[in-house]
């Protein structure tokens, strides 16, 4: 037998969920047929047989999470005999008897809880794998199993899978470790042309501002506390999708020219909508841009995911009674909200960037 694990995905992923089979038990395959999809923080991957064989085993569900070198498959070569063959690392124990589709010990994700607060969840009837511990390093707290016990009897729980559970996860990290900050103001647009393109403006003003204002197109590096300033604006285009929120990476936005602009933003739509977005494409924003307003909401004190310092947000695009040239107008305005990690920049840093932003975007062209 040949014991197929999970590989190494890359981009420094410890696990994946399994979307779905593409074989069965008894089923015949050959080399790079493939054999199961899984998801992982953003985009779905097909694995790949890694010899030809016949299909005795499947250790997972649609649906289970597995760590990486967690067993997949046991297949067997057809016409050899049994060797033991393992693919990948040899873990250090296997149950003999564990039925077929049953999780294996050593992979099953170890749950962070104290003995009360494991007791606690016993007698409230709370599952602790469903639990998103917000203690540290992800601990359940009783204050968790209280509002998991409470979400029970108010209806199912709805364990979050996929991208659901990334951005659960990110959002964890970042509420940890970042020290926000938001500063709002509002851009006047009123000169804007009836066609214009609201995202492409927004991503040079940011661009713009990077350059005024490098601080801010930056990471924080925690583990020295020290910063990383970046010539090169890597801008993260939040987008929102069905099955959670999706922040691919606009590479050297500086450096392209509208079109070329255009042309990318829709090619990164596309692999999101299809969830083949490579995985590198989702990693090495230094900047983020949250266009919301398209939504609605005026205002908004946004996430920053580190090691990023600063996601800036546009709000609803709507007319206001404004001052100009010494006379209320009504003028279409933009509101703007800028939060950033205090650790890294400065107030005044920051309002500068805000400044420079709506500067370029009070421009005709």
């Amino acid at each position: 037998m040949t014991i197929f694990k999970l590989p190494d995905l890359g981009e420094g992923l410890q696990e994946a969920e399994i979307v779905a089979w593409h074989v069965n038990v008894g089923d015949h395959v050959v080399a790079d047929q493939p054999l199961v999809s899984v998801e992982t923080e953003k985009a779905v991957v097909e694995i790949p047989s890694p010899q030809a064989g016949r299909v005795v085993r499947l250790f997972r569900e649609p649906g289970d999470i597995a760590k990486i070198g967690a067993p997949l498959v046991d297949l067997e070569a057809v016409g050899e005999v049994d060797a033991g063959t393992v693919v990948g690392e040899i873990p250090e124990r296997r149950p003999t008897a564990a039925p077929p589709h049953q999780p294996m010990p050593e992979v099953v994700e170890r749950i962070k809880a104290a003995p009360a607060v494991r007791a606690l969840a016993h007698r409230l009837g709370v599952d602790l794998s469903l639990v998103a511990g917000s203690g540290p390093e992800g601990t359940a707290t009783k204050a968790d199993v209280e509002r998991a016990a409470a979400t029970l009897k108010q209806g199912r729980l709805q364990p979050l899978r996929g991208v659901r559970r990334a951005m659960a996860r990110n959002m964890e990290r970042a509420h940890a470790s970042v020290v926000p900050a938001t500063v709002t103001d509002e851009a006047d647009i009123n000169t804007w042309k009836a066609d214009e393109d609201v995202t492409l403006r927004l991503i040079r003003a940011i661009c713009s501002a990077c350059r005024a204002e490098p601080a801010l197109n930056a990471w924080y590096l925690g583990h020295n506390q020290g910063r990383q300033l970046h010539q090169q604006v890597h801008l993260g285009i939040a987008t929102d999708m069905e099955e959670g929120l999706f922040v691919p990476v606009m590479r050297n936005a500086e450096n392209r020219d509208p079109a070329d602009l255009r042309k990318g933003l829709l090619a990164l739509k596309r692999d999101v909508a299809a969830r083949k977005v490579p995985l590198k494409e989702l990693r090495g924003g230094t900047i983020t841009l949250s266009n919301f307003g398209m939504f609605g909401g005026k205002h908004a004190a946004l996430v920053v995911v580190p090691p990023q310092v600063a996601i800036i947000g546009a709000g609803r695009i709507h007319e206001k009674v404004v001052p100009h040239d010494g006379k209320p107008e009504i003028r279409r305005v933009m509101p703007l909200s800028l939060t950033f990690d205090h650790r890294a920049v400065m107030g005044g840093e920051a309002s500068r960037f805000l400044a420079a932003v709506i500067m370029d975007l009070k421009k005709t062209r």
